[in-house]
Formats: C-alpha cells, sequence, structure tokens
C-alpha cells in the first residue's frame, strides 16, 4: 500500500476503492476513480509493478476469502481497509498531518524537483485546477534556492 501511495501518488480513498481488475501491472498503470466520480490511468514505476505483483500473489491471496476482493486488504481478512486505516490501526485516531498524504505530497514534489511540467503532475495527481497542483512548487522553490544558492558562481 505504501508503494501504491508513494510511487503514484493515489489519495487514500481511491487506493481503498482499487480492485484487482483496475491494475495493468503489464503497462504498469492503475485506473482510479478520484473525486468528483472522474477515472484517470495513474502510472506506477517498474518497482512497484513488481511489489504489487508480490503483494497479491503472497500476502493478499492468502487473506482473501472472494475471487477479487479490493486490492488493500485489512490484517484481519479479506475485507478493505477504510481511509482512516482502522484495520491496521485500532488504537487512537492519528493527529497532525495525515500520513498517507505526506506520501502524496513526497511523490509530487520529487516529481517537481526532478524537473517535472507542473501541468503532468497535476495530471498525474488528478487535480482539476492548476492551482491546487501549484501549493507543491513552495517546496521546489525552496530546493531550486538552495541549489541556486550552492552551484551558481555570483550566487
Amino acid at each position: 500500500m505504501l508503494e501504491l501511495l508513494y510511487g503514484s501518488g493515489l489519495r487514500v480513498a481511491e487506493l481503498c476503492d482499487l480492485d484487482v481488475g483496475h491494475l495493468d501491472l503489464g503497462r504498469m498503470t492503475v485506473t482510479v476513480t478520484g473525486k468528483g466520480s472522474k477515472q484517470r490511468q495513474v502510472l506506477i514505476h517498474e518497482r512497484c509493478a513488481d511489489v504489487v505483483e508480490a503483494w497479491l500473489h503472497g500476502p493478499r491471496q492468502a487473506l482473501a476469502h472472494e475471487a477479487s476482493p479490493p486490492v488493500p486488504s485489512s490484517t484481519t481478512g479479506g475485507e478493505p481497509a477504510g481511509p482512516e486505516g482502522r484495520a491496521a490501526h485500532p488504537g487512537p485516531p492519528i493527529t497532525g498531518p495525515h500520513p498517507p498524504h505526506a506520501l502524496r505530497h513526497s511523490f509530487a514534489t520529487h516529481l517537481l524537483d526532478g524537473g517535472a511540467d507542473l501541468r503532468v503532475v497535476q495530471e498525474l495527481l488528478g487535480h482539476a485546477s492548476l492551482q491546487t497542483t501549484q501549493v507543491y512548487t513552495h517546496v521546489s522553490k525552496e530546493r531550486l534556492l538552495t541549489v541556486y544558492a550552492g552551484t551558481h558562481p555570483r550566487a
């Protein structure tokens, strides 16, 4: 689950709604239904596809009680893990920044730091508005200033 969240930038709700039929590991894509019931194709990298493949044929298969339960199963059986992670975390609620969203944030920030176009990141995240995606640029600008200051001869 963590590899899919970071490797694809999925929202937690998108991950929880995944079915095996939504995965095309050969093409390294996942079809998700995002906000506003909009479907989009999300790219995953080879390592992510390998990890998902191992999960499907290992632990998930041992937990599955149905022909095709959702991909992210809880540790208590074949039921899907909800966005709050209650199946895996029965204790008190987690406070502060939601850890899964931090993985989505890292996904976007690392793409931008690596030179990805803002509109590409917008599409990958499933944002309707470019302004929503721009919240991730402030971290990249900080990195840009650090690199500039450390490498430009007159900085």
